[in-house]
């Protein structure tokens, strides 16, 4: 009997050993599961955060950004291949485009002139805007949105211009425009007095409001070159931040197998050659507003126009 008891003693360790050792796997197990976690969670970060970076993949494809909002870029030039475009048009030499691409530059125009030079536009855009989400301000023409039509603002308001506008405001307008032209030039091999600045160049004032007509479907992809023959060379200077005073409304260059966005940044110049080797459009604003001046070159003489002048 005593030596039965003795022999139920002697396994009770062993079954002992064999339940720690069972435990000390289930434990490592857990700590390998665990391990496995955090590395997929950490993966998936890393994923998320290169996504959102220069590179992210949408419904229409690749989206590459090629200037983010928070970056301030002294310069930064993409070259594409000409079009044919310009065939179809008189060809000026050492003007017409032979090179071709897209630029971006943060160092020509500062914040706080972008600020200023937005003042004008909302002055201007106070005395009427469109009653949907794209209202347009043409210091040159007078064009002014007002409602579902345009004005022009010069025989419509008459001398109440001249209480609104200064000549400071005139004379910083053209001084900001020689200078996208000077680094248009530069960038493209050409001479700036072979430039001239042609129309429409205006304001505009986007927001999320629906569109009640034509006019405010702004988001539609377009070639600068078709819509408007004169144009040779655009630029768009912007006067507001993304994500700070607006979401939605970057500027997309739709080029095969990619979208490459330019995210607007206060005193930021945009500028590309007008052909079809830089169809764009805009995204829709989905809240906020977002304010930009749109400059246009032709290297024809006979569309050039002159700069704005209060006494009109």
């Amino acid at each position: 009997g005593g030596g039965g008891g003795g022999g139920g003693e002697s396994r009770r360790p062993h079954r002992r050993r064999r339940l720690s050792s069972v435990m000390k796997g289930n434990s490592r197990k857990e700590s390998c599961w665990t391990w496995l976690k955090v590395a997929f969670l950490l993966s998936s970060a890393v994923l998320a955060y290169l996504l959102r970076g220069s590179s992210l993949f949408s419904e229409e494809g690749v989206t590459e950004v090629l200037a983010h909002h928070r970056e301030s870029l002294k310069d930064r030039f993409i070259e594409v291949s000409c079009s044919e475009d310009y065939d179809s048009h008189k060809r000026f030499e050492g003007c017409t485009p032979r090179k071709c691409g897209r630029g971006i530059t943060d160092a020509i125009i500062s914040r706080a002139e972008a600020e200023r030079i937005r003042r004008i536009a909302e002055k201007g855009l106070a005395l009427g805007g469109s009653d949907g989400g794209a209202s347009i301000l043409d210091l040159h023409s007078g064009a002014l949105s007002l409602g579902k039509h345009f004005v022009n603002m010069y025989r419509y308001f008459g001398d109440k211009v001249h209480n609104i506008f200064s000549e400071e405001d005139f004379y910083l307008y053209s001084e900001l425009r020689q200078r996208i032209q000077q680094k248009i030039a530069l960038t493209f091999g050409i001479s700036s007095s072979s430039l001239y600045l042609t129309k429409p160049t205006f304001f505009s004032r986007i927001n999320s409001s629906e569109a009640k007509t034509t006019h405010d479907e702004y988001w539609h992809p377009h070639i600068d070159k078709v819509t408007y023959g004169s144009f040779d060379y655009t630029s768009l200077l912007y006067l507001s931040d993304y994500v700070e005073d607006f979401d939605g409304g970057r500027f997309v260059f739709m080029d095969e197998g990619a979208n490459r966005t330019v995210e607007p940044r206060a005193g930021r110049v945009s500028f590309f050659t007008s052909g079809s080797e830089n169809l764009h459009r805009v995204e829709k604003v989905r809240w906020g507003t977002r304010y930009a001046i749109t400059i246009s070159f032709t290297c024809n003489p006979d569309h050039g126009i002159g700069d704005p002048v209060l006494t009109q």
